[in-house]
């Protein structure tokens, strides 16, 4: 079970839920009608929409007609918790707003189109909790009291993990073929300010063949869950599609599937949080990389390699665990040439090919491991002042005026840049 922070003073606690077969068959049902709601107020507000209406698609008014018209496209759904429509409405309303606001250019990132039906077996099942008698149990701090589903035991103490905090929500959803809740609880208003770590600054350099690699010397190594459990999954793949679809067969082998890649993404998840709370909670600055993990996978030679490593993913956890512990983390600009750069004399060559592990400065003759040497320069890398420096230095070391930035970047934003130019893309 893992807590991460949530905007506004909340946090959230997940607990894995170990619920009898006839607590699972509840659960699936109010994921079930969860996804109900949420197709039934999509075809409704497509016809509206194309009959040329503009109906009102918020949490609120789809509500309203969900209460008219719940007897006649569910009748069944008195059997569960009406908190389950709420959360299908819910999500529907958000994915509506999303589309309207990328559509009108009040949304930032890439377009999002028109929310699609969810199927049975493609979506994720997940239902909600915000109002009634949902929660922890009095005197039983193993289990949660779910509404029309009951005490279901818990793998962990919940209650030692919420710690008194008030619970303000409670989602629920299946992963891999396990449920899982999680808890947003509330903050207290006031708490004291965290006090850094007594260690000092610390460079992190992020590689595929070693995972970090510290500037003083600590080597973080990659386990490639992904890459380790490759073999099984190909043969697992390979027997699911050879099954007819629809079958009860191809559908128990689609779940052995789906577990084997919830394994492969728990060992990535623990690996990340222990190396992600041992770092902010030993030194009080923190410097990695602004990697391009888009561009890095773009090399469809890596793109599997990056994808494991979860760069993101760890950049992610730092940033919410240093502001809990009170160290500082210092985002590296991109275009800092740490692997290309002398950590002894700071000459910065120009080509570095990225089958070369060991480091050697042809000025003052320096010898260094690769990932160590990136790390160093990272540790003692200090932003800019802008308009500081009236010139800058090429590959090569030689000044550049400024006139001749106007001429077009032709950088490739990744972390290390091919040196053999010469080879057909």
């Amino acid at each position: 079970m893992r807590r991460r922070s949530v905007a506004g003073g909340c946090a959230a606690v997940r607990v894995a839920l170990d619920p009898t077969p006839r607590q699972a068959g509840l659960l699936r049902s109010h994921a079930g009608g969860a996804r109900t709601a949420y197709n039934a107020g999509l075809a409704h507000v497509r016809e509206l929409l194309d009959a040329g209406g503009r109906p009102e698609w918020g949490m609120y008014a789809l509500r309203r007609w969900w209460n008219g018209a719940k007897d006649s496209i569910a009748p069944w759904w008195a059997e569960n918790s009406k908190e389950c429509y709420s959360y299908g409405l819910e999500c529907l309303a958000g994915a509506l707003k999303n589309w309207s606001d990328s559509r009108h250019g009040r949304r930032k990132g890439r377009r999002v189109g028109f929310p699609r039906f969810k199927s049975r077996r493609a979506s994720r099942p997940a239902f909600a909790y915000t109002t009634g008698s949902f929660g922890l149990v009095p005197g039983d701090p193993r289990a949660l009291r779910l509404p029309r589903i009951g005490r279901v035991h818990c793998m962990e103490d919940v209650t030692a993990r919420v710690g008194g905090r008030r619970v303000l929500r409670m989602t629920v959803s299946e992963r891999s073929g396990r449920w899982y809740a999680s808890l947003t609880v509330e903050e207290p208003p006031a708490k004291p300010a965290p006090v850094p770590p007594k260690k000092g600054t610390v460079g992190v350099d992020l590689g595929i063949k070693t995972l970090a690699t510290l500037s003083d010397g600590t080597v973080v190594g990659n386990g490639k869950p992904l890459g380790h459990a490759m073999r099984r999954l190909k043969k697992a793949q390979r027997r699911l599609g050879r099954m007819t679809k629809g079958s009860g067969r191809r559908e128990r082998q689609r779940r052995r599937v789906a577990r084997l890649h919830g394994r492969v993404a728990d060992v990535r998840r623990d690996a990340m949080h222990k190396l992600t709370t041992r770092l902010p909670s030993s030194y009080s600055e923190i410097h990695i990389e602004d990697l391009n993990v888009q561009g890095m996978m773009a090399n469809h030679r890596l793109a599997m390699a990056v994808a494991d490593a979860g760069f993101h993913e760890l950049r992610r956890q730092l940033g919410y665990k240093c502001r809990r512990t009170g160290a500082r983390l210092v985002i590296v600009d991109r275009w800092y040439p740490s692997s290309k750069r002398c950590s002894n004399c700071g000459s910065v060559k120009a080509k570095l090919a990225l089958g070369e592990r060991t480091y050697r400065c042809d000025g003052c003759g320096y010898v260094a491991d690769r990932d160590l040497n990136a790390a160093v320069n990272l540790r003692d890398w200090n932003p800019p002042v802008a308009g500081s420096a009236p010139e800058t230095l090429n590959a090569r070391g030689g000044d550049v005026r400024r006139a001749d930035a106007k001429r077009r970047a032709t950088r490739t934003p990744v972390k290390r840049e091919p040196s053999d130019r010469t080879r057909p893309a």
